[in-house]
């Protein structure tokens, strides 16, 4: 008997405030449900305006503790009373002026199985985000749910192979990535480096892309919001690149476990020969010589 999945993402338009977005992501979450849907994704920071596209203290306002936050706890009943496991980005605070972003993940019963802190933190125009957020500091944690072993990867993470590989030796089978992505230099990235990370760590991807232009800056989010499966085959079509859009597919897991075999991404790995990947070192020229320490900044 085959695992077959139902899966859903959102992307979703600012809607000017709070309370309104997260109404919106509950209508939606009621839409896949009576799709069918046992597991579903919100965007990155979604009941915000992807605020990190200024400099601005008041956004700390938009903070909330998890769990023990509203929202979690909102996120909780509604998981329970949909019989789905949630995937909930926020914006978390964690003591005094400590703020990081963060997805909960929440499994059908409505039980909360804890959180994954965005590790890899730009700064550059339009993406200030080391203002806002600490580094993440919970590792890559994998969580045991109905669908399946859910693992979170976030936006500017998705542009290193170190975390993905880690999700997947941690024993995922589905990883989701949100994001809040504008048109630009990155744009080409989209469809390749999140295929790249389901065919190297052999796991099916599901991942968001705000859509639409919103007020605090000009940037234009292209949506384009899809599921891969371990092959790097995207599973229907992908979401549009300007209009709101509900996305429902099916993954067979049964898959993960077959292209394993096949090609043997995790049986062939070296980690006796990759110490230099996790040292903060500088290559010399000779290839045989020890490398030379970076020195402190």
């Amino acid at each position: 008997m085959s695992r077959t999945v139902r899966a859903a993402l959102l992307q979703a338009e600012w809607t000017g405030d709070k309370e309104s977005m997260i109404e919106k992501h509950i209508d939606y979450a009621k839409k896949a449900a009576d799709e069918g849907a046992q597991v579903m994704c919100f965007q990155e920071l979604f009941y915000g305006p992807y605020f990190c596209q200024v400099q601005d203290s008041e956004f700390f306002a938009y903070t909330e503790p998890i769990p023990n936050g509203p929202t979690t706890e909102r996120m909780q009943k509604l998981a329970q009373d949909l019989n789905m496991v949630l995937v909930v980005p926020m914006y978390e605070v964690d003591g005094v002026g400590v703020y990081y972003n963060t997805a909960a993940v929440i499994d059908a019963d409505g039980t909360y199985k804890g959180k994954y802190r965005k590790t890899h933190i730009p700064h550059l125009p339009g993406f200030w985000e080391k203002f806002y957020f600490r580094p993440g500091n919970l590792g890559y944690p994998v969580f045991d749910t109905a669908v399946g072993k859910v693992g979170v990867y976030i936006c500017h993470d998705r542009h290193f192979p170190e975390g993905a590989r880690a999700l997947g030796l941690n024993g995922a089978e589905i990883v989701f990535i949100p994001s809040a992505t504008s048109r630009g230099l990155s744009q080409h990235l989209w469809r390749i480096e999140q295929t790249s990370h389901a065919i190297f760590n052999t796991y099916f991807v599901g991942t968001i892309n705000r859509v639409g232009i919103e007020p605090l800056g000009d940037d234009d989010f292209y949506g384009e919001s899809y599921f891969c499966d371990p092959k790097g085959q995207f599973i229907g079509d992908l979401g549009s690149d300007h209009e709101e859009e509900l996305i429902v597919r099916d993954l067979n897991l049964d898959m993960i476990q077959e292209v394993r075999d096949t090609w043997h991404f995790y049986f062939n790995r070296r980690p006796d020969q990759y110490g230099l990947l996790v040292q903060d070192t500088v290559p010399v020229d000779n290839p045989r010589s020890e490398p030379v320490a970076v020195p402190a900044k």
